[in-house]
């Protein structure tokens, strides 16, 4: 029977399946030889890190302006989702841009906030697995 954990090590999170429940002991990982092998080995890493208290190297899957525009595409795709106009969405978003009702139309954070929006749809609808993965070229399949 298969058990699957949640621990926390320095405020990182992992999620560890033990075949047969947890164990005291050495841990192993089997790692698989595919198109996400090196995702897989970073993650062994930190886990390696953070269970002998060395420092835990950042997570490289995402960087620090893909997890903003991320977060922010939440924030705006939630606005949305209880009925918030995109004006009502950029404001909060963007609180010290102001525009008046007669240039909202030509305003850039409009475009912005409705990119958002559209972009936040995305990730709720499962595109938030590619936040998962680090961005590489020639990524194998």
């Amino acid at each position: 029977m298969r058990r699957a954990s949640f621990i926390e090590f320095g405020g990182t999170g992992f999620s560890i399946c033990f075949p047969s429940g947890p164990r005291d002991g050495p841990l192993s990982a089997t790692i698989l030889l595919d198109a996400m092998t090196l995702d897989r080995l970073e993650a062994v890493h930190r886990l390696w890190a953070a269970l002998f208290n060395k420092a835990i190297p950042p997570d490289m899957r995402i960087t620090r302006q893909k997890l903003s525009r991320a977060r922010q595409s939440l924030r705006a795709v939630d606005g949305w989702a209880v009925g918030a106009s995109y004006r009502e969405i950029a404001q909060a978003l963007f609180p010290r841009h102001r525009t008046s009702s007669a240039s909202w139309n030509g305003d850039a954070i409009r475009e912005t906030t409705i990119r958002l929006v559209r972009d936040g749809k995305k990730l709720v609808q499962g595109g938030y697995k590619a936040l998962l993965h680090r961005t590489r070229r020639g990524r194998m399949k």
